[in-house]
């Protein structure tokens, strides 16, 4: 068997459908089903994606296009196939039944465009607004989880950790187990505030893989947060494989920004802008009610004294080349007319290449990046965290 590898991103938004009508409304205008096929097989680098607006129906209708005319063909594993890029079909759904005191966004995603199909059919009487993303589910949770498993599909609870609208989050829930039947459950997305370490510091999540995605608004947010994994071929069927670590394929390594660049890593008051050592309302500054509590407080409050320690990928810090304070617009089209994509830049172009391409300061914050070596000035409140402009 010949394996080869891949850079995979499984949670990026469509902003609008092929008619302009919107359907993830804080996503970017430009953020189609056709122009992300194109920014990840052409410029991004990566070969298998995750759209979560895939049940809406004006979605599916542009994808039937690309089916019809040939553009695209769906893989016999699973997942359409465009060019250099393997799209998995998911959804994002928002839920809040009696057990689970949400809202909590989850994943749920399907081997076949014909599967989608079934589950928009399902949705839609569960749902008042099919048209757009991460819309309230009327139903319980362990319904959606055996519906989704019914028809072969994955259940990834999202952004596990963020204030709002996800399972800890909010700090109602102290175990998956009240919201969640823990055994149908396929993995746990991070969310851009936590990493690896931080997450298993929770003895109940050592048993789930990790996933982290780039929760892409708009195109050049694409692959911010990504995984490369080692598989036969880029299908469903492969990547299942990988994230169980079964039949060798597997998980090589978990690329994400360093938890401090996340916009709720620290505990931060919405009003005065002040950091605070730990969560206090009214707030010690200013005294207002609008604390947000950060992402690393939260995990520290859920942590296990004995937590086991799993043998999983590492997880390397990196940020998107967009990140760098000295690398504008131009500068980074030049990158990809040399180089062809944003992977290649970072993970293959060595320096003494990139000096014939940029200055020699920009080639060294490159590999600066590419080693998560870059000085970071952390985020929280809403506000993602910078990188030092003498980086």
């Amino acid at each position: 068997m010949s394996f080869s590898i891949y850079n995979v991103d499984l949670h990026i938004h469509i902003g609008r459908d092929w008619n302009g009508r919107p359907v993830k409304i804080s996503g970017g205008k430009s953020l189609t089903l056709t122009n992300i096929l194109r920014e990840a097989s052409r410029r991004k680098g990566m070969e298998i994606i995750g759209v979560i607006d895939s049940h809406a129906p004006s979605v599916q209708a542009e994808l039937e296009d690309f089916l019809s005319s040939g553009r695209a063909q769906e893989m016999a594993g699973g997942g359409i196939r465009y060019e250099n890029t393997t799209l998995i079909l998911g959804s994002e759904i928002e839920i809040y039944d009696d057990f689970c005191q949400g809202p909590i966004h989850v994943l749920c995603y399907f081997p076949y465009f014909s599967l989608m199909k079934e589950f928009t059919t399902w949705l839609s009487a569960r749902m008042k607004n099919i048209n757009l993303s991460s819309q309230r589910y009327y139903g319980t949770a362990g319904e959606l989880q055996d519906y989704v498993q019914s028809l072969g599909g994955w259940f990834i609870p999202a952004h596990v950790f963020t204030p709002f609208k996800s399972l800890y989050g909010k700090g109602v829930h102290k175990s998956l187990a009240e919201v969640l039947n823990p055994e149908k459950i396929d993995a746990i997305e991070l969310g851009l505030s936590s990493d690896t370490d931080m997450a298993d510091s929770i003895e109940e999540l050592s048993r789930y893989p990790f996933v982290s995605n780039s929760d892409a608004h708009s195109l050049g947010k694409i692959g911010r947060e990504y995984q490369r994994v080692e598989l036969l071929e880029p299908t469903f069927q492969e990547l299942g494989l990988a994230l169980k670590g079964q039949q060798d394929r597997r998980v090589l390594a978990n690329y994400g920004m360093n938890p401090l660049l996340g916009k709720y890593h620290q505990t931060v008051c919405n009003d005065c802008g002040a950091t605070l050592a730990e969560y206090k309302v009214p707030c010690p500054v200013c005294h207002s009610k609008k604390v947000i509590k950060g992402v690393a407080e939260r995990i520290e409050e859920l942590a296990s004294p004995n937590a086991t320690i799993k043998n999983r990928p590492p997880y390397i810090y990196q940020v998107p080349l967009e990140y760098l304070p000295s690398l504008g617009p131009k500068t980074y089209e030049k990158l990809l007319d040399v180089f062809g994509t944003e992977m290649a830049v970072i993970h293959h172009a060595k320096r003494t290449e990139l000096r014939e391409v940029v200055p020699d300061k920009l080639a060294k914050g490159i590999m600066a990046l590419r080693k998560g070596e870059l000085a970071i000035d952390a985020g929280g409140g809403g506000k993602y965290g910078k990188i030092r402009r003498n980086s």
